[in-house]
Formats: structure tokens, C-alpha cells, sequence
């Protein structure tokens, strides 16, 4: 039993110290030796179906890793996106989650989420999957981002949205031809365009 519990905890260590309960049984383990460790104090408990390793140290962006984690149809979006790809100053206050129109939000107590629904189209355009603290999660890349910004810029602030635009322009980088691409997904083309025109 011993070294079933080592085996787990080396399998938490490879995966950012975090770990879903239905990933580790479908990778061979079984529930008492999660409950084991569990009761030695050296696994915890965070959310329903999820563990981490006591004393974790968490990675750059843990509370994307965690919602991600919860919500595997979800994509980072809108400001947290912003704040993923330093476009930003803001300071989310919860986890932008992105997920399809008519779908049912998973129920997350940690961290705090805010989840937006898109159509399908929107939804399905612009995702990147980045690794982080040893778990992949999906996030709008950034030209998508900014189209999305102005898409809720009712939501989370038209000053945020132009910000962030002249961001991924000066410094970032970014093509206004790929902003325009996704600006006409998001049905925002004619509000981003005069605004692209006094950057360029």
C-alpha cells in the first residue's frame, strides 16, 4: 500500500500537484489510496472531484488551472484572457469562462467564476490550448480576445476593451487584420474598425 501511495503522490507531483478524481482512477489507481494519503494530511481536497497535494505551490495562473479543471468545455475568456496574455492592468476578480449557448454551467465553488455563453461560432473561434503548471487549459488567443471585449464591452467596460486594443497593436504585435477577422465573427467590425484606423 506504501507504494501505491508513493506512485500517487509522484502522479499529483507530475501534474502540477493538482489532480481530478476521474483522471486518477482511469490512470490505474484506486480510491482507498486517495483516501490514505487524504487522511495523513498530505492530499486535500479542494473541490468537488478535485485533489491537490497539501502545501501545493501554485503555478502562475492556479485559478485558471482549477477552473479549467472544473469546467472542461470552458474557455478562459474576456478579462482573464486579457490579464493570461499581459494585456491588461485589471485584476480579474473571478474567472472568465466562456462556454456554449443553451449549455448548463457547472456548479464551482472555488475559484470564484463568471461564465458568459456564446453562440457556437463565437465559442468555437480563436481557442488555444497553453500548458500550465503541468495542465493543459484552453484560452481565446488574443485577437479573438479583443473582439470578445468589445463584444461585452457593455459587461466589463469600453475603456478596458480600447486599452487592450491599442495593447495587442503597440505592443503585442498583433495584425489588425486578425482582430478584423474575429471582430466580424463577434459582429463588432464597425465599432473596432475606426479605432484600428487611428492606431495604424
Amino acid at each position: 500500500m506504501r507504494q501505491n501511495t508513493q506512485r500517487m503522490l509522484s502522479y499529483f507531483k507530475r501534474h502540477g500537484g493538482i489532480a481530478r478524481f476521474s483522471s486518477i482512477i482511469k490512470s490505474g489507481f484506486h480510491s482507498d489510496t486517495l483516501h490514505i494519503l487524504e487522511k495523513e494530511g498530505k492530499i486535500e481536497k479542494i473541490a468537488k472531484g478535485l485533489y491537490r497535494i497539501a502545501g501545493y505551490k501554485p503555478d502562475a495562473y492556479p485559478d485558471f488551472t482549477l477552473a479549467s479543471l472544473q469546467a472542461p468545455r470552458g474557455i478562459i475568456c474576456l478579462i482573464s484572457a486579457l490579464a493570461f496574455h499581459e494585456v491588461t492592468t485589471e485584476i480579474p476578480g473571478h474567472v472568465d469562462i466562456a462556454i456554449p449557448a443553451g449549455s448548463r454551467a457547472n456548479k464551482i465553488d472555488y475559484p470564484p467564476v463568471q461564465f458568459y455563453r456564446f453562440s457556437r461560432k463565437t465559442w468555437n473561434a480563436g481557442i488555444e490550448t497553453r500548458q500550465t503548471g503541468g495542465h493543459e487549459i484552453k484560452v481565446y488567443n488574443l485577437a479573438k480576445t479583443i473582439a470578445d471585449c468589445f463584444k461585452f464591452r457593455n459587461k466589463i467596460g469600453a475603456n478596458i476593451a480600447r486599452e487592450a486594443l491599442k495593447t495587442a497593436i503597440t505592443e503585442k504585435g498583433i495584425k489588425p487584420k486578425d482582430i478584423m477577422k474575429y471582430a466580424k465573427i463577434c459582429r463588432v467590425d464597425k465599432i473596432i474598425k475606426p479605432m484600428l484606423e487611428t492606431l495604424i
